[in-house]
């Protein structure tokens, strides 16, 4: 037998019957017969044709005219009162109303009566009745409605300021209520694995979280304790929320999903009662797991803050968070997930073993994770054939998983526009190049001299990236303008996980460039380069203060990762080592320039037909450049992993092969086991063993 299910309480019933009892009370009213407005002039006219039967004064000001029935009946005048409003039947009374304090009424009367005699009605004077009526109703209304006003009111207020909480808008009665998303039964989430690609070792951490939980036993027979938490860090938009929802799509236990700003309210202790209620739904539904995005909007670290109050809400509500996840009342079966991309500022009472055992780092994606993240964004766009998704891959360096979806997005908004079947390779590129650089601006005036001097700077950093060795190659150079550039350089760097002092060199260098063919070419340099300097300046500053790479300062840093100075107003350093700090970045900027320089007037002349071919194309790509420079005699970090990777496929070539050999070999024994056997001495063995092939 099903359990029957208990109706929730709504508040919409209550706005329901309201709406139904004041349209009753309208209908009730429009039923009862009704009186018109009169004033004592026009009832004095009434009385002289002698069509008023009595009075009756209510409540000592007003005073309530009743028709005779002969009147009713025969005069015109009366026709709008005379029958009631529901049917035929003749209106009783009262017929006329007005207002006017008992005295004055009296007063007026008698002046009447002086001035046209008693006669003129049928019995004398004319009866009237006093009557005191007291409205409870209108009493008990007029104390309720304020009050019903006020709160209505601070119900309003309520709403708006807790938002979302409570179905129906219960939001009053649940605003210390946890605001989590709950996903289990019929609430499915659509994300799977299958959708999140390029970090195949996060996928593998948090598969076995839901296993953990799907088969706690398999880990607990041997002593061992399912982790309480799991932290997702990196970059914005490397996929954490993303992983976070391929979880809750392939678990088959609650997944509760919230935001660390659902917590925060402007009322004191809010915060700590939805943490309480939501570690008790996920308790009741255990396993479960619950995900808190953006963490750090809760999980700031305690006490950093100088100007916040002892008693902030925001600490209260940390402080009952890592109650519930390793306290005395632990919940056990209940694995808290956390995404933040600004893991140095969290507490480290939260980050610690015991509350967040697994901290996994979601980095950007490499060439060959990029080529797999292309390839689940490519499913639903119609392509061209043979399409080489491994070269999109390597123009997009540095790109996140979002970026990466944005630019097949804007590929197919590109083909569109153009009216075109089919994407193309070239819509992609022009999807990295809007991205990158910004909106073509076509309609740009550019004086003939500009646009020279734009030229010989674009060329210049060309020309100095081309000729050393560690500068990221080129794959285009455009004197378009694009977003607010007037020009720029596409490069393809290496992506490298260690970086030397001579790299660094070298890109600085090829920053310079462009200055350096201003002054080298036209004696004078412009503001064009100020996104130039900014980048040389960061590294230089880098490699002076951070990395310990200047031999005058030796291996010093003042960098802090725990992020301790961060309301600090003093520096780490004296005046006099500030003094030789902006001396070497100095000494290490124009160094560089110098070099650039040096670099351009040696090959001056390919400097001068870079730049003519670039004004008269606007755009230049690397077969230019190698048809004026010629081939780079360096190899680069890729074209050395395509080597090793392509040794390592004969490598495991020949091991297969050496493998199927030995089985033949292995096979052919078994054949002939009763053949005689050739004796093999220790030193022929030993000899035999070390001419073999490492690789079989």
């Amino acid at each position: 037998m099903a359990k029957k299910i208990k109706p929730r309480f709504n508040l919409n019933w209550i706005y329901i019957a309201v709406f139904v009892g004041l349209l009753g009370l309208q209908l009730f009213s429009s039923m009862t017969p009704s009186t018109l407005p009169t004033t004592f002039q026009a009832f004095s006219k009434m009385v002289l044709r002698g069509d008023v039967e009595k009075l009756k004064v209510v409540n000592k000001e007003e005073i309530y005219v009743y028709l005779s029935k002969e009147s009713l009946q025969k005069n015109e005048a009366y026709k709008k009162i005379a029958k009631k409003s529901y049917g035929d039947q003749l209106n009783p009374g009262p017929h006329y109303q007005f207002e006017m304090p008992v005295e004055s009424f009296e007063a007026q009367l008698e002046r009447f009566y002086a001035a046209n005699g008693t006669w003129l009605t049928k019995n004398g004077e004319l009866q009237v009745e006093y009557e005191t009526q007291s409205n409870v109703l209108g009493e008990v209304l007029s104390w309720i409605l304020p009050l019903v006003l006020f709160g209505f009111l601070w119900f309003f207020l309520l709403r708006r300021m807790g938002g979302g909480g409570g179905g129906g808008g219960g939001q009053i009665f649940n605003i210390g209520k946890s605001r989590a998303q709950v996903f289990e039964g019929d609430t499915k989430v659509l994300v799977t694995f299958k959708d999140v690609a390029g970090m195949e070792g996060a996928k593998d951490e948090v598969l076995e979280v839901v296993d953990f939980l799907k088969n706690p036993k398999k880990y607990t027979e041997l002593g061992g304790k399912i982790p309480k938490g799991v932290l997702l860090s990196g970059p914005p938009g490397t996929g954490k929320t993303l992983l976070a929802k391929a979880v809750a799509g392939e678990a088959q236990v609650p997944f509760f999903s919230l935001s660390g700003s659902d917590f925060v309210e402007m009322f004191v202790g809010v915060g700590a009662s939805r943490v309480r209620d939501l570690f008790k739904q996920a308790k009741e539904k255990s396993p479960s797991i619950i995900f808190i995005d953006e963490i750090d909007a809760i999980g700031r670290a305690r006490g950093k803050n100088a100007f916040s109050g002892g008693n902030d809400e925001r600490e209260n509500t940390l402080n009952q968070l890592l109650t519930e996840m390793d306290g005395f009342g632990t919940n056990e079966h209940v694995i808290v997930m956390g995404a933040t991309n600004r893991a140095d500022i969290l507490d480290r009472a939260l980050i610690r073993a015991g509350r967040f055992d697994r901290l996994i780092y979601v980095d950007l994606p490499e060439l060959n994770e990029r080529k797999d993240i292309f390839q689940v964004h490519l499913r639903p766009l119609k392509l061209v054939p043979n399409l080489d998704v491994e070269f999109l891959a390597r123009q997009t360096p540095g790109f996140s998983g979002a970026d990466i979806a944005n630019v097949c997005n804007e590929a197919a908004l590109i083909a569109a526009r153009k009216e075109k079947k089919f994407i193309e390779k070239q819509d992609f590129l022009d999807a990295v190049d809007r991205i990158v650089g910004g909106l073509e601006k076509k309609t740009m005036i550019i004086t003939p001299d500009e646009k020279k001097s734009i030229a010989y700077h674009e060329s210049g950093h060309a020309t100095v990236s081309w000729l050393l060795e560690h500068a990221s190659p080129l794959v285009k150079v455009t004197i378009v303008p694009r977003g607010k550039a007037l020009g720029a350089a596409w490069y393809l760097p290496e992506e490298r996980h260690l970086t030397t002092a001579e790299q660094l060199l070298d890109e600085m260098c090829s920053t310079l460039g462009g200055r350096a063919a201003e002054e080298v070419v036209f004696g004078k340099i412009s503001t064009g380069a100020l996104s130039d300097l900014e980048k040389v300046t960061k590294q230089a500053r880098a490699m002076v203060t951070v990395y310990g790479l200047n031999p005058v300062l030796g291996n010093i840093t003042y960098y802090d990762s725990s992020g301790q100075t961060e309301y600090q107003f003093d520096k780490p350093y004296s005046e006099k080592t500030a003094e030789v700090i902006d001396a070497e970045i100095h000494t290490l900027i124009e160094s560089q320039y110098d070099r650039a320089k040096q670099l351009l007037r040696d090959n001056l002349d390919k400097l001068h037909a870079l730049a003519a071919d670039l004004m008269a194309n606007e755009v230049i790509f690397k077969e230019n450049m190698e048809a004026i420079f010629g081939l780079r005699p360096w190899k680069s970090k890729q074209d050395i992993l395509d080597e090793l990777a392509v040794e390592a496929g004969v490598a495991k070539a020949d091991a297969a092969q050496a493998a199927a050999d030995a089985a033949a070999a292995s096979e052919d024994a078994v054949l002939d086991a009763d053949a005689p056997q050739p004796i093999v001495s220790s030193k022929d063995s030993t000899d035999l063993d070390s001419d073999r092939d490492p690789v079989g």
